[in-house]
């Protein structure tokens, strides 16, 4: 059941709501929110980067939010506001909640009797609670959601179709954890008997723990400890497609871009940002607020609130420099050549 959606607000309601300056009639009806290139009349949109400064002139939204030092435009309605991707991410909330579903366990729900599920939670056909798991109010399972026993789900958290957490993880309040990721599955863990020969299965008998307002895209995997835990930190949102190691801490607050993998344990301080596809050496650790650009391979630690950038990673504009001279190398090796045949000439015949 879709949550209710309100039919229209205020311009002056929503600039109020975000705290912005109103450039504009405050009576005018919005009914909803669009991208600069689609948004319809009727609805709101925003502009916060010159690359889209010809999508902006040509919108079609009734009013757009704009920085506090944009000037006013003839026949556009404006709200100036501090931040407004931020605003934009707000005024978007409230023209599309969160679906509402009604409480209990649904027929076809398979839940444990030894099984916790808070009169509050909604557990789907489909879904498995297992002995000794718990979920908490205001949580949502879709058909297919597997808890292993002793598995903790917190409050209003929200599992997909076919997402599991596996025995005796944790997953705190507010999280969403999207269609096929794998919370809890067991570490690559292996030791070489070269007297066999075989690779021995390490027992990985630790946990993970999520903590509040974490996000888990579609299809990423937050492998369990060999022992202790694999934490993920409080509002850290991680993509689709995403590899968390055995052992691995992540701060609070950090992004992890899609096809990020980061090897066992390895600590990702706070807000750390990892872009597209980097992969993160283990046993080291990458400081706070650091950042990685897309591709990177992490093979030392970074330092707090450096940018790194290439394979391996070195500091961003070092990386920018020696791309430059990259691309000047097949040149550079043309004109060395050159300057050898001329030195050889020079030579006196027969030293």
């Amino acid at each position: 059941m879709a949550a209710e959606r309100p039919a229209s607000r205020s311009l002056a309601e929503l600039a109020a709501f975000v705290g912005g300056e109103l450039l504009g009639p405050a009576d005018l009806a919005i009914t909803g929110v669009g991208g600069l290139s689609d948004a319809r009349p009727g609805q709101l949109s925003f502009y916060a980067n010159v690359q889209y400064r010809e999508a902006y002139s040509a919108t079609q939204a009734s009013a757009v939010l704009v920085g506090r030092g944009e000037p006013a435009a003839a026949g556009r309605a404006l709200v100036r506001v501090d931040h407004p991707h931020l605003a934009f991410a707000r005024v978007s909330q409230l023209f599309h909640p969160p679906r509402a579903h009604a409480a209990g366990v649904r027929p076809g729900a398979h839940v444990h009797p030894e099984a916790h599920v808070d009169p509050l939670a909604t557990v789907m056909a489909g879904a498995v609670v297992e002995a000794g798991a718990s979920v908490g109010p205001g949580t949502v399972l879709y058909p297919g959601a597997y808890l292993g026993e002793g598995a903790v789900v917190g409050a209003g958290c929200t599992l997909y179709p076919n997402v599991t957490v596996r025995e005796r993880c944790t997953v705190g309040n507010r999280c969403i954890l999207h269609s096929g990721c794998v919370v809890g599955a067991d570490g690559f863990g292996f030791a070489l008997d070269l007297s066999v020969p075989e690779h021995v299965k390490i027992p990985q008998v630790g946990t993970v723990r999520i903590e509040d307002d974490v996000e888990v895209g579609a299809c990423t995997t937050i492998d369990r400890a060999t022992t202790g835990e694999t934490v993920i930190g409080r509002g850290t949102k991680i993509d689709n497609l995403v590899q968390v190691a055995h052992n691995v801490r992540v701060g609070p607050l950090s992004l992890l871009c899609a096809q990020v993998g980061i090897a066992g344990s390895a600590e990702l301080g706070m807000g750390v940002v990892l872009g597209g596809q980097v992969g993160v050496a283990g046993h080291l650790r990458v400081g706070d607020l650091a950042k990685v650009g897309g591709q990177s391979g992490v093979a030392q630690p970074v330092e707090d609130g450096v940018v790194v950038s290439g394979s391996p990673a070195v500091p961003h504009g070092e990386w920018l420099r020696t791309s430059v001279l990259l691309r000047q190398l097949p040149e550079l090796v043309r004109e060395v050549r050159a300057l050898k045949k001329k030195l050889a000439a020079l030579q006196p015949k027969g030293e």
